[in-house]
């Protein structure tokens, strides 16, 4: 085979600028695979914690095998990511999602007494659905019609909700003593606490110097700070997830085992006795009540995703609005699809994708460099164990932080529509010096933009609070008079989210 030359390789690399317009957004391919690299250390925990959910525990028996979730759940990561990457153009990285798999996992399979493939044939049909959505135009039509400060409200509550993750995580927050006091802050004195507020120090401090590859430097200076604090203190005493923060020295065992039993849960939701059986051999109004339910999860998860990774990086226009959404959406969707085949629940866009854009990627490049390193970390997945959560929750509430700043871009005395600006006598002048009056602070402008923020950190999902904020702004505006103003997918969408509340009680009522 004849070497490459330098000619060869200078094309190759004028072919990628072209393909991925790298100068025209304003980066090198260095800095999209340094984007890549912090995008995937921030989530590739998912490759633990989805089998942990899935088959550990009580789900041990019932659940698909652990090993063969690991796999899979890496495998239609990198596959997924990588085609988001060729087919948008943009930074958005997929995984099994959060939340979603616990609704397999603890409603359908334990609650319901599903076998998995039956609960993973469910995700398949709900991703059929949002596909077909997408490719009619009304999951792109919907997300047009939101009003431009609710969009805001999603990315900024989003950000609040990530920066909370982040704490929690770290374990600078946990879990109260009751009702009470539902929350209260954790014990500084622990190790992995004390690892994390070193970490966010670093991340902090490389932010503010406006260092090159913050992000990353963090994720790893905190790694190695994590095992030698473990090593001194013992893991017994360190309070660490076992297995994390700990060097091997032996890596003989680290590497994976193509045995085909390893593969064994890809494809299996599909065959028939599970894809259409699940009709038969189970409630059909359960079933369809769950699908709708995942489905209006799936659909507004991954819109506050787009929409809040998306002002982040400075794609959307002066609308709100992301050129090209429609194949953003669509890979998206098949990504529901994909998750429920290969049986690791529904693959989403990750919130985690602001991590690279905050690092600087601008470009599809920096999801095919992500979704390179979930196909590679198949092969090392125990090793890419030792980096602990309190390495990466630093990250998260930097780019929580990072998110909040839309907050300044909201217009609070009066509320621009989907396309278009204030309404002509509704503009205000904040700076006046007498208080504002109930008209004046417009309570259908301000409040859904409060409850969306405070809701999504509160409830710990995406979905609640934008289901929250819709809701509360169209019946406020109803209550004061402005119907007129709300677009008429807005009136169908609230709808949809008042029988998404009022679902627990209908499965109650049927059952």
């Amino acid at each position: 085979m004849p070497p490459v030359t330098g000619g060869q390789e200078r094309e190759v690399g004028e072919g990628m600028e072209s393909f991925f317009k790298l100068r025209e957004r304003g980066v090198t391919v260095g800095t999209e695979v340094r984007a890549g690299l912090t995008t995937f250390m921030v989530m590739a925990y998912i490759i633990f914690v989805n089998p942990q959910i899935l088959s550990s525990g009580p789900l041990a028996e019932a659940g698909p095998p652990f090993l063969a979730v690991a796999v899979a759940t890496a495998l239609a990561a990198g596959i997924l990511t990588i085609a988001m990457g060729l087919a948008t153009n943009y930074p958005f990285a997929l995984a099994a999602g959060l939340g979603l798999n616990a609704v397999v996992a603890f409603e359908l399979i334990l609650g319901r007494g599903m076998a998995w493939q039956d609960a993973m044939s469910i995700i398949v049909w709900e991703g059929i659905i949002i596909t077909i959505l997408v490719l009619t135009g009304l999951r792109e039509a919907v997300m047009n019609a939101i009003p431009l400060n609710l969009k805001r409200a999603i990315a900024v509550g989003i950000g609040l909700f990530i920066l909370f993750i982040g704490l929690v995580t770290g374990g600078f927050v946990t879990l109260g003593p009751g009702a009470a006091r539902p929350v209260q802050p954790g014990e500084i004195v622990n190790v992995a606490t004390l690892t994390f507020i070193i970490g966010l120090g670093i991340a902090l401090a490389l932010m503010a110097r406006n260092v090159r590859g913050a992000l990353l430097i963090t994720i790893l200076a905190t790694t190695i700070i994590a095992i030698v604090l473990n090593m001194i203190v013992g893991p017994a005493n360190s309070g660490f997830l076992p297995n994390t923060a700990v060097l091997p020295t032996d890596l003989s065992g680290y590497f994976f085992n193509f045995d085909p039993a390893n593969f064994q849960t890809i494809l299996q939701p599909l065959m028939p006795e599970h894809l259409f059986g699940v009709w038969v051999n189970h409630n059909f109004i359960i079933v369809a009540l769950v699908v709708f339910t995942l489905m209006m999860a799936d659909f507004f998860d991954t819109m506050g995703t787009v929409v809040g990774v998306g002002e982040q990086a400075g794609f959307v226009d002066a609308d709100g609005r992301l050129p090209g959404i429609r194949n953003v959406l669509l890979v998206d969707s098949l990504g529901a699809v994909t998750g429920g085949a290969f049986g690791v629940s529904s693959n989403t866009t990750y919130i985690e994708s602001a991590a690279g854009v905050a690092e600087g990627g601008r470009t599809g490049l920096t999801s095919v460099v992500v979704g390179i390193l979930f196909l590679v970390a198949i092969l090392f997945a125990p090793i890419a164990g030792i980096v602990p959560a309190q390495a990466t929750a630093p990250v998260l509430v930097v780019v929580g932080f990072l998110m909040f700043t839309i907050a300044r871009e909201f217009d609070w005395g009066a509320e621009p529509s989907a396309t278009t600006g204030p309404a002509r006598g509704e503009e205000h002048d904040l700076r006046a010096p007498s208080p504002p009056t109930p008209t004046d602070s417009r309570i259908d402008v301000v409040f859904p933009v409060l409850v969306t923020l405070i809701v999504m950190p509160l409830t710990f999902t995406i979905t609640e609070g934008i289901a929250a904020g819709f809701v509360s702004y169209v019946f406020l505006k109803l209550v004061t008079g402005r119907a007129r103003e709300v677009h008429p997918l807005m009136w169908a969408v609230s709808l949809a989210f008042v029988l998404f509340f009022a679902v627990p009680w209908l499965e109650t009522l049927i059952a």
